[in-house]
């Protein structure tokens, strides 16, 4: 039986600059509350939202560190130094890798190799066997992103080694700074940046800018890069505001009109070629799918090789040719099928665990341990597990003699404080409020779920445990029209900061469709109706959720909050609801 929703309707915007903007814009008042919402709530706020200019981006140099990095490059450049581009093995890593090494390609630096670390290997971040890697090929320079701001003791082994680096991270800074060349990441104290959100290629995108705009190159020739930035920003889930809200605007522009070749690849297998793609488009089919190949666990190559799977999604990131793009996306995307395969029978496993054990039932956190699990699909297994039972959720495997694991937290809980208070059991950890990753000895698994399980007892607040629906405003059918529709999109792209607006329609019912659809018949199709306004149907789709069907399907009342989304269906385009949940009136 599915958790019941709390619906919180969000307070009203200022009826006077809601009002002053509808008429300014000519728009719907509903639409202006939401901007008002969001805290743009005068017209020179909305014009700037409506219309992203590149010329407001922040000027690079802004970033403590960059005018170091930039020389470092040029040294470089000038000497033929090798350089390897060094990055995490998710998708911000890999899409930063791609766009730092294309850039340096596109220069005419030729002396280059590119570094994914294992999950498996090497572990997280800046591995010592990555910079082993780079000293036997003859690497001088390393730029390193989405990862190394910890790396203290990794760079001064390095420079042992005669390597080396520039970091270019986003991640909370410890209190030592790593003695590099240069680190920019602007959640450094000490950088007076105006944007610490953006994500790990961000960062390494302002450093391209910074090193173009030194060399008088136009920004016209970098902006082709925007189309890896856009992915690693919706993959990331950083906030779509500000700086990152320009970035993402001409990124999904350039993805939709003249994607680089590897990333045209997947969105052909992804069957995206025929529509116009959204955040969402990346973050639920292109991102998984370059996130796959950092998952998979790789069979063992030569030592002189860079074996792993993310190293294949650079491979792929990086093809000019179409052919070849092509060839790599069939070898990315099988990884996917496999994780997919591996992940829902893993969750499966977790399942049944649970429900056979009632003891775990009642906790208000999960952890749940198995040695034979893959390392690299936990942290989407607990996800799933909090979807079904909606906790602070850890998920626990064994790799090469640890336990190991990721950590997910529900809104509004800080799941990182949690995990610290078990710090003297781990071998080391790192996240944030709602993730993390962490490493023990299997002697401590015990004590560690049950300090953790009891620190979540003490410290959640029970209300947090009911799954929350934020809402943005009450909507009439009648009010959802073409140019209602066509306004509504001109607030994208959506993410973190300016969500999808949620709705909620109250008494509508069902016009005589209502049925279950789906492999197992989990999905709800129906178009419904307003009782106000009988002669306005909306189709609609409701995931996973047939628990109502026979009380809609006898026509009694229903409230539901939804997002107004397009669907396509065989080259037809309609206005759809999409159900985020529906409540019976009246039982």
């Amino acid at each position: 039986m599915p958790i019941e929703k709390r619906w919180v309707v969000r307070p009203h915007g200022d009826p006077e600059a809601v009002a002053r903007l509808a008429s300014h814009l000519r728009m719907s008042p509903v639409l202006t509350n939401l901007l008002v919402q969001r805290g743009i709530d005068t017209v020179e706020k909305a014009n700037k939202f409506f219309n992203p200019q590149l010329s407001d981006l922040h000027d690079p140099f802004l970033m403590k560190d960059m005018e170091k990095a930039v020389e470092r490059i040029e040294r470089a450049v000038a000497n033929n130094e090798k350089i390897m581009v060094y990055g995490d093995y998710d998708v911000d890593g890999t899409t930063a890798v791609a766009l730092v090494y294309k850039f340096l390609r596109q220069i005419g630096h030729k002396n280059l190799v590119f570094y994914i670390p294992d999950r498996y290997n090497d572990g997280y971040g800046i591995s010592i066997r990555g910079i082993d890697f780079a000293a036997r090929k003859g690497v001088t320079l390393t730029i390193a992103l989405d990862c190394g701001i910890k790396a203290v003791e990794k760079v001064v082994y390095a420079k042992q080694k005669g390597v080396d680096f520039i970091i270019c991270d986003h991640h909370l800074p410890a209190d030592e700074i790593p003695a590099a060349v240069a680190v920019l990441d602007p959640k450094r104290a000490d950088c007076n940046y105006p944007f610490d959100e953006l994500s790990g290629c961000g960062v390494g995108f302002k450093l391209v800018q910074a090193y173009a705009m030194k060399h008088g190159i136009p920004f016209s020739e970098i902006e082709p890069l925007l189309d890896l930035l856009v992915v690693s920003i919706a993959s990331d889930i950083v906030p779509l505001t500000g700086e990152n809200r320009i970035l993402a605007y001409y990124g999904l522009e350039r993805l939709n009109r003249m994607p680089s070749s590897g990333l045209h690849s997947i969105i052909k297998i992804c069957g995206l070629d025929k529509h116009n793609i959204t955040i969402d488009d990346i973050v639920f089919k292109i991102g998984p799918r370059i996130n796959a190949a950092g998952r998979m666990r790789m069979d063992e190559h030569d030592e002189n090789a860079a074996p792993s799977g993310g190293h294949a999604a650079v491979n792929l990131l990086i093809e000019g040719n179409d052919k070849l793009a092509q060839e790599f996306c069939g070898i990315i995307d099988s990884y996917n099928q496999d994780r997919k395969n591996i992940d829902r029978s893993v969750t499966q496993e977790a399942h049944d665990y649970i429900e056979s054990h009632p003891e775990m039932k009642n906790l208000k956190s999960t952890v749940i341990y198995n040695p034979k699990w893959m390392k690299g699909i936990v942290g989407i297994v607990a996800s799933r597990l909090i979807e079904t039972y909606y906790r602070p959720t850890v998920v626990l495997t064994m790799s090469n003699g640890f336990v190991t694991g990721s950590a997910r937290s529900v809104p509004g809980f800080d799941l990182y404080q949690a995990v610290e208070s078990c710090s003297d059991l781990l071998e080391n950890f790192g996240g944030h409020m709602y993730a993390a990753g962490l490493t023990m000895r299997p002697e401590n698994v015990e004590a560690f779920t049950k300090r953790f399980n009891d620190y979540v007892e003490e410290h959640i607040d029970p209300q947090i445990l009911v799954p929350q629906v934020d809402i943005d405003s009450e909507l009439l059918f009648s009010d959802i029209t073409p140019a209602f529709y066509r306004q509504l999109n001109s607030f994208q792209p959506f993410g973190p900061g300016n969500t999808a607006p949620v709705f909620v329609t109250y008494g509508a019912s069902n016009h005589g469709d209502a049925r279950l659809v789906g492999a197992e018949m989990e999905h709800l199709r129906m178009d419904l109706v307003q009782k106000q306004k009988p002669n306005t149907t909306m189709q609609t789709i409701a995931f996973q959720q047939p628990t109502h069907y026979e009380w809609i399907r006898s026509g009694k009342a229903i409230d539901v909050c939804y997002q107004i989304v397009e669907n396509h269906y065989r080259g037809t385009v309609t206005t759809q609801l999409r159900i985020k949940d529906i409540k019976p009136v009246g039982r």
